[in-house]
């Protein structure tokens, strides 16, 4: 199926055509007929589907062939997401899929000044997407009106309610007109996210595209085991001998983030920190110099790295076990992307192979392990002591099939490119 197939107005095919896209994702190909005839969409879908596509361009063209309901200012879509990078990669494909309609957009999250989103609300939205805390600010400030809301998309639902926004969505779903189109995208539907849709959505289509908690597939994974106390000067070699020039790595803290990428920037390697105390400022900067290659090295804590969506990473290092088995598994997804393999090594101490052995019995996979000699781990040493892990998290992540490829570095939806596999 190509995207012309689909009934979008010739604008946003030109607009996709520009992009050099021509066939649609599997959940495009569902969501985006179902989304034009106006219908309640309850659709499973992690990052790397193309979901974001899959809402943003039949919402525009449905915004462009209707009838013109808008009698003021108000924004008549509404797009709730749970971070900053989200919010500004959602008004992004806006933009970029919009670029040859008549359609404002405008993207609303804290962490910034708020008086230059009131002056663009001021002169009139369209698509407004936001973070739901930043969104109640202006609520309470009343300078943004949602009585003219006619879609309403909660994306990432399962991450709003992990983070604690189950409250908030609420009161805002409380200020909108009852009579709207409601579409929501999780990457799984747990019992909270399921009375959510079951108070929000009527008589929803249903779409499921992709087998939960599964890696990437195009993600070769291996474990190397080694003291704690090693890890640095391990991670230092590993650069040395192996060349790399791209690498994200994880690490479980803020302040934990911080030491690493000071350790890694005295030993030569242009390096950044990646996590929630930075301001949005620094972390959109940061996120920037990464794609664009100028830093080597990006280390994130898992909260932070949910805003990174770059084509043709070719490695990510798990420095530290995550203690949730679905975490590692949203990790290794920020690799073996676009049809191109990448690599995922986990720097497994004495004290984390009991979160390795959760984890590979979540993917079911026994991963190779290296060792990697003068790194060797002590035949006797003690485990260190680790809090007792917490109720598990949802992944959103989805391995993508060797001939999908991701869209381009500017953050724009995830469509097809034409030509097959990537090489």
């Amino acid at each position: 199926m190509l995207f012309t197939e689909l009934g979008l107005r010739a604008e946003l095919l030109r607009a996709i055509g520009e992009q050099g896209y021509d066939t649609p994702t599997p959940i495009q190909q569902k969501a985006i007929p179902a989304v034009m005839t106006g219908r309640d969409l309850m659709a499973t879908a992690q990052t790397g589907t193309g979901k974001t596509a899959g809402f943003t361009l039949p919402i525009l063209h449905r915004l462009a062939s209707g009838p013109n309901t808008r009698t003021s200012r108000r924004p008549r879509v509404l797009v709730l997401v749970p971070t900053r990078e989200l919010a500004i990669q959602v008004e992004e494909s806006v933009r970029t899929y919009g670029k040859h309609l008549s359609i404002n957009s405008l993207a609303v999250f804290g962490g910034v000044g708020i008086n230059p989103q009131i002056a663009s609300l001021r002169r009139g939205v369209d698509i407004l997407v936001a973070t739901p805390g930043r969104l109640l600010d202006h609520v309470q400030q009343r300078t943004v009106d949602l009585g003219g809301i006619e879609i309403l998309v909660l994306d990432e639902a399962d991450r709003m309610l992990d983070m604690g926004f189950i409250r908030d969505i609420r009161r805002i779903i409380a200020l909108l007109p009852k009579q709207r189109q409601n579409l929501m995208f999780s990457a799984t539907f747990s019992p909270d996210i399921r009375e959510l849709a079951g108070g929000l959505l009527h008589q929803p289509v249903s779409i499921d595209v992709a087998p939960r908690n599964t890696p990437a597939e195009l993600v070769t994974q291996r474990v190397i085991e080694t003291n704690r106390e090693q890890k640095k000067d391990l991670l230092l070699h590993l650069f040395e001998t192996r060349g790399w020039h791209q690498v994200l790595i994880f690490a479980r803290t803020k302040h934990g983030a911080d030491a690493l990428s000071r350790h890694l920037e005295k030993a030569g390697i242009k390096s950044a920190a990646l996590h929630g105390n930075k301001s949005q400022g620094a972390r959109t900067r940061t996120l920037s110099e990464f794609k664009d290659g100028k830093l080597v090295a990006l280390v994130a804590t898992d909260i932070a790295a949910r805003g990174i969506d770059i084509d043709s990473l070719p490695y990510v290092i798990n420095y530290e076990i995550p203690n949730i088995a679905e975490d590692y598994v949203h990790r290794i997804g920020r690799t073996g992307r676009a049809g191109i393999e990448g690599e995922a090594l986990s720097l497994v101490s004495h004290d984390e192979r009991a979160f390795m052995r959760d984890i590979e019995k979540l993917i079911k996979l026994d991963l190779e392990r290296l060792v990697i000699p003068g790194f060797e781990p002590s035949a006797h040493a003690a485990p260190r002591p680790v809090q007792p892990p917490r109720a598990p998290r949802r992944p959103q992540m989805q391995g993508k099939t060797p001939n999908r490829i991701s869209p381009p570095k500017t953050g724009g939806p995830q469509l097809h490119r034409s030509g097959g596999r990537h090489r």
